[in-house]
């Protein structure tokens, strides 16, 4: 098999895949920030100890974190146009899908940081007059999410990586526009081992990122 990268050009790149790195890059971006803070909510319901906000919490968590996303991607796009009556296009229904779908995992992950903060922070704060609302937004969070930085942005590395799952709704991402070149220029093979190329790059530079914040956080500790 003869194995040419001469036609993966600049301009062949800004023509075809540089539009589906913009999206992957915002589709990773809207989706961490919603799921973070629904998230959050999600992570402060199952910590309140009040069954009526427990219960939704949880079966909305094990719900979702017990399907596939590409299932959930699929229910989503088929089925809302057909109980609203209207598509809603593959782009807007890839974020509304990612940022439901990852709110599941990132309330696990803020649930884990919330209980690694001492107790004792939690009963200063109240011993300071703080109301629990206060205590829980000025003591416990900060706190939570300097603890679980790392690990929150190591999710948000799967999320992006996990952007791919869109080609099944035909939204146009990364993967997709290397698709897209690789049909034109008749160079599957080629094309499929340059975006693999470019995942890793990405990821792995971002995992680089994250280990030098995880180090950085424990000397502040």
């Amino acid at each position: 098999m003869n194995i040419d990268f001469g036609f993966l050009t600049w301009d062949v790149f800004r023509g075809y895949v540089l539009n589906g790195l913009i999206f992957s890059v915002q589709l990773t971006l809207i989706a961490m920030i919603g799921g973070i803070a629904l998230g959050t909510i999600l992570a402060l319901m199952r910590l309140s100890g009040k069954p009526w906000l427990v219960t939704p919490a949880t079966i909305y968590v094990d719900l979702l974190r017990s399907i596939p996303l590409v299932m959930v991607i699929m229910w989503f796009f088929l089925l809302i146009p057909f109980l609203i009556g209207r598509p809603i296009g593959a782009e807007l229904s890839a974020i509304v899908t990612f940022t439901l779908f990852e709110a599941a995992y990132y309330s696990e992950i803020m649930r884990a940081g919330i209980q690694s903060v001492p107790k004792g922070q939690v009963y200063a704060g109240y011993a300071l007059g703080m109301s629990y609302r206060q205590t829980t937004q000025l003591v416990v969070l900060p706190q939570a999410f300097r603890n679980m930085l790392p690990v929150l942005l190591t999710q948000t590395i799967i999320l992006f990586q996990d952007t791919s799952l869109v080609y099944a709704i035909g939204a146009y991402d990364l993967l997709k526009g290397f698709e897209t070149v690789g049909r034109n220029f008749n160079r599957p093979v080629e094309t499929y081992l340059f975006a693999a190329v470019v995942y890793f790059a990405i990821c792995f530079a971002l995992s680089s990122l994250v280990r030098q914040l995880q180090r950085k956080i424990q000397i502040i500790r």
